[in-house]
């Protein structure tokens, strides 16, 4: 199935806006109308389907504000939050691995302002876009996108690019190098996308972290992160490098690695 154009993915947050439908619901409802918006919605409501969506949305917003208040600590959390201890807590409870790249699909699908942090606002538009208002329904869900993560680059991407989000300092516009290279480590393994060359096998990551550890003593802005993992994408699949020339877009600091990268094999460091 082809992915859907950004103008069919408004169509279906906005469709689900109005009615209170799933995504689902909202995508057959269009896909039936050929995405003709003002169609899908009058469809939806003389079939009668807008009382039983009602009814179910309430029912499962019930069940997810029960869950969510469940692990809430009345006195040590703020309103509407799950702190650090209630919120390791909750993600542990759905096989959430703190150690791997699951913690950020969790954190990035629940919108977590903060690897310590959920919030209630958060915590149901994630689980009501997933269908899962159950804690059951939600570890099979998390576990199924955690599967996919190694081969579905897109999801990655996602979740990549929203450790930068959480992972980074409030107040802070970059990460430290230190957490950087913490969260490289822990997003560039299973079940995550391993940084290896897909003919050689170079261990693209390592090269990486040691060309930073002999070069690089500055923060790490959103710009290198994201480049980083689109360099990552290129050189898994080309590990010659050839992709690359001085005159591309890529931040300085990838123009640097490729350079000591070849002047340390003897490659010649070309245009």
């Amino acid at each position: 199935m082809p992915p859907l154009s950004s103008a069919q993915k408004t169509a279906i947050a906005n469709f689900v806006e109005i009615t209170g439908a799933s995504e689902r619901t909202a995508s057959r409802y269009l896909k039936n109308s050929n995405y003709r918006f003002d169609e899908a919605i009058g469809v939806f409501y003389t079939s009668g389907a807008s009382s039983a969506g009602a009814a179910a949305a309430g029912t499962r917003d019930s069940q997810l504000n029960q869950l969510f208040d469940s692990y809430r600590n009345e006195q040590e959390d703020a309103k509407d939050t799950l702190g650090a201890s209630s919120a390791m807590s909750y993600l542990q409870s759905i096989g959430v691995g703190f150690e791997d790249a699951s913690l950020f699909l969790a954190v990035e699908l629940l919108q977590a302002p903060s690897i310590g942090e959920i919030t209630r606002a958060g915590f149901l538009n994630g689980w009501r876009d997933a269908g899962a208002a159950k804690a059951d329904a939600q570890t099979a869900h998390l576990s199924r996108l955690s599967s996919s993560m190694s081969r579905d680059r897109d999801l990655f991407r996602k979740v990549y690019r929203y450790a930068f989000v959480a992972g980074k300092e409030k107040e802070q516009r970059a990460l430290s190098l230190e957490m950087a290279l913490l969260y490289w480590d822990t997003l560039f393994k299973a079940p995550g996308q391993s940084w290896v060359g897909s003919e050689t096998k170079i261990n693209w990551l390592d090269q990486w972290k040691a060309f930073l550890d002999e070069t690089w003593t500055r923060s790490v802005n959103r710009d290198m992160w994201n480049q980083c993992l689109e360099f990552a994408y290129k050189s898994i699949d080309d590990e010659t490098l050839d992709f690359w020339n001085e005159d591309g877009a890529w931040p300085g600091v990838i123009d640097e690695f490729v350079a000591w990268y070849k002047k340390k094999r003897g490659m010649e460091v070309d245009a």
